[in-house]
């Protein structure tokens, strides 16, 4: 089966893609493109896996770089590939011939690109980062390397939805707490003290505060959609024990 890879005309002309789980090589919960070297799948098939999306991005296993993701704020800046994973949740660059690769399974995977400073990035951006200011973040590395937050494309991929991903009273309250208006950003569960968190919506307005020139997202609810995407959350409602991980890639 081929890879199915999902592109934005925002990010275009760079090779770029938010890769879905289609035309891996892994079995059983893991079936498809996983891509998670800390899944508990045959290191072999991962590695596999990943060599089919380098190689459908004109890069090898080597220039496919990633972090040790950790929900996070942190940003590294990537010029070289590295042996030894950083704990980090996006990275930047503006050497080209590298693939920086985010993993995700819910939570938001987001590629960046002020293609007129020849500057690239890429982040992990669940509840926990994006509240943390990791989008925020990865802007200010760009920047440092010569973009303009006016100049730059932020598309986000593949993430749970609003009407998949219900929180409760605690969740609402820490939103509220730090700021009155992040109201908008939930409407109410079918129990009492439920909700439900619309991150898509959430990242799209801490990029846009920044200053970012043009942000979208793609519109795929990772939860919804089990023969593309795969889900944490599904996972955790089937009580599975692992999961695998979608990735998304970007290079100048």
């Amino acid at each position: 089966m081929t890879l199915e890879i999902i592109t934005d005309a925002q990010l275009a002309p760079l090779a770029h893609g938010f890769f879905t789980r289609k035309g891996g090589a892994s079995s059983g919960v893991f079936a498809g493109l996983n891509c998670g070297q800390g899944s508990s799948d045959q290191s072999e098939i991962v590695a596999l896996n990943r060599a089919r999306v380098a190689e459908a991005l004109a890069l090898t296993p080597e220039t496919l770089v990633s972090v040790h993701q950790v929900h996070s704020p942190d940003v590294v800046h990537v010029t070289a590939p590295q042996a030894d994973k950083p704990r980090a949740d996006a990275m930047v660059t503006a050497t080209p011939g590298l693939g920086l690769a985010i993993l995700t399974a819910d939570c938001q995977p987001v590629l960046f690109a002020d293609t007129s400073a020849g500057v690239i990035g890429a982040a992990h951006a669940g509840w926990k980062g994006a509240e943390a200011g990791v989008l925020e973040a990865t802007v200010d590395a760009m920047e440092a390397l010569g973009a303009r937050a006016e100049n730059i494309s932020a598309v986000i991929g593949p993430c749970i939805s609003q009407r998949a991903y219900e929180v409760g009273q605690e969740f609402f309250e820490r939103f509220m707490d730090e700021d009155p208006e992040a109201a908008r950003f939930f409407t109410n569960g079918q129990a009492a003290d439920k909700y439900l968190f619309d991150l898509p919506s959430f990242g799209l307005s801490r990029l846009r505060a920044r200053g970012v020139g043009q942000t979208s997202w793609t519109g795929h609810c990772t939860y919804a959609d089990e023969a593309r995407f795969y889900s944490y959350r599904r996972t955790t409602h089937r009580a599975e024990k692992d999961y695998g991980r979608l990735v998304s890639v970007i290079r100048l």
